[in-house]
């Protein structure tokens, strides 16, 4: 399995967003910029994460973007998973009736790619976003938020 940029990016950019969340409401472009996303693609994992209920909006001009929930409430699996990133290792494991495989019945490696992608999903749901942020602040413990790595 690999996960596309849209997967990578919104757990970066949420670990960024919980790393300041102290501050206040987090501006889009401060995250943006220190991810090195584009902001327009960072408005789009926005747009998703919010509407799954993992941040929201704050308006005004101190705005920008806050945890609608705690981060050690948040799993790495639900902001996959907002992003609506797969994490079924091939496409057969939970493809819809009518476009399933036809050999799935009698495919050897399926309930082999079932287990892989329930193990997947049992990874990156124990995980929560607040375990995460305790690692970047680890790495560089003497370091102003601002400069932490996310990767």
């Amino acid at each position: 399995m690999k996960l596309s940029t849209k997967g990578r990016y919104a757990v970066r950019a949420m670990v960024d967003l919980a790393l300041h969340t102290d501050e206040g409401p987090v501006p889009r472009e401060d995250i943006a910029s220190r991810q090195e996303i584009s902001r327009l693609y960072l408005a789009q994992l926005f747009a998703k994460l919010s509407k799954a209920g993992l941040i929201q909006s704050v308006k005004g001009p101190r705005g920008g973007y806050v945890l609608a929930r705690g981060g050690d409430e948040i799993c790495i699996g639900d902001i996959i998973r907002a992003v609506d990133e797969p994490l079924d290792p091939v496409f057969c494991v939970n493809a819809p009736p009518e476009a399933s495989c036809p050999r799935m019945e009698r495919c050897v490696t399926h309930k082999l790619w079932q287990r892989l992608g329930q193990r997947i999903a049992e990874v990156l749901d124990g995980v929560t976003l607040e375990e995460l942020c305790a690692q970047a602040r680890e790495l560089t413990p003497s370091a102003d938020a601002d400069e932490r790595g996310v990767e």
